[in-house]
C-alpha cells in the first residue's frame, strides 16, 4: 500500500470530496457564505479563495493518497485569511499561529494514521515558514444526534489524538493548540535539518569530487 502527501492547488481541489469542494464554511463569513450558497456558486467562490491564498501566502492544504485514490485532507492558513475564525466563542486565533480549518478522512481509509500524517504534513511545511504552531477549532459535540454540527468543524477528539492540547475551554467549540517543535518526528527532525543544510551548500560545494589522500611511507629505524 503506497501512500503520499501532496499540495493543495488548483489542480487537486478537485480532489476533494464533492460535498467538501463546493463548502465555503472557512473561506467565507457567514453572511457571505449563506448568500453564496442560496444565489451564487460555492465552488467557484472556493477556487477563487485558493487561488488568492496560494499567490499571497502560499501552499495553503495538503491531500493524502493511498494507492492512487484521494483519502484525506487538511486546509490551513493565518486567521486573516479565514473569515469564519472570528465567529466562534473561543476566537481569536494566537497571533503566532496558522489555523487548521478543516480535517476529513475517508470513511474507509479511517485508523490507518493518515490524520497523523496530514497534520505532520502541515507542521513540518510551516515550520520552514518560520510559524511557531497551529490551532483549531474542534467540536466536541461531534456526530450527536440534534446537535445539527457542521462536518467541517472537525471533532475535539481527532485534534486531542494528534497531540493538540486545549487552551481555551467550551462546552461545544474549544480552541486547540499544537506546538510545532513537539509535531515533529525525531525522523522528520533529522530531514528537515538535512535539508536545511544541503539547502545552505552551493551545487559547486555539492559536486566538488573529494581530493585524494596521498599515501605516506614510513620507516622505522
Amino acid at each position: 500500500m503506497s501512500r503520499r502527501l501532496v499540495n493543495l492547488t488548483l489542480d487537486t481541489l478537485e480532489d476533494l470530496p464533492r460535498p467538501c469542494r463546493g463548502c465555503v464554511y472557512w473561506e467565507l463569513d457567514p453572511v457571505s457564505a449563506e448568500r453564496a450558497c442560496a444565489t451564487g456558486d460555492p465552488g467557484l467562490e472556493k477556487e477563487a479563495w485558493v487561488s488568492q491564498t496560494l499567490l499571497e501566502w502560499g501552499s495553503c492544504g495538503k491531500l493524502a493518497y493511498v494507492d492512487g485514490m484521494p483519502a484525506g485532507f487538511v486546509m490551513f492558513a493565518p486567521p486573516a485569511y479565514v473569515p469564519r475564525s472570528m465567529a466562534f466563542p473561543t476566537s481569536p486565533v494566537s497571533a503566532d499561529a496558522a489555523l487548521l480549518m478543516t480535517a476529513h478522512v475517508v470513511a474507509a481509509f479511517a485508523g490507518g494514521g493518515l490524520g497523523r500524517m496530514l497534520v505532520q504534513g502541515v507542521a513540518r511545511d510551516l515550520t520552514k515558514r518560520g510559524v511557531k504552531a497551529i490551532e483549531a477549532f474542534g467540536d466536541a459535540k461531534f456526530g450527536e444526534a440534534g446537535e445539527g454540527e457542521e462536518g467541517c468543524v472537525a471533532p475535539v477528539d481527532f485534534f486531542l489524538s494528534v497531540g493538540f492540547k486545549t487552551v481555551r475551554p467550551h462546552p461545544r467549540y474549544p480552541r486547540l493548540r499544537l506546538e510545532l517543535r513537539t509535531a515533529l518526528s525525531w525522523k522528520s527532525d533529522v530531514e528537515y535539518a538535512l535539508e536545511k543544510l544541503l539547502g545552505s551548500m552551493s551545487p559547486e560545494t555539492l559536486l566538488r569530487p573529494v581530493r585524494p589522500v596521498t599515501a605516506t611511507t614510513s620507516t622505522e629505524g
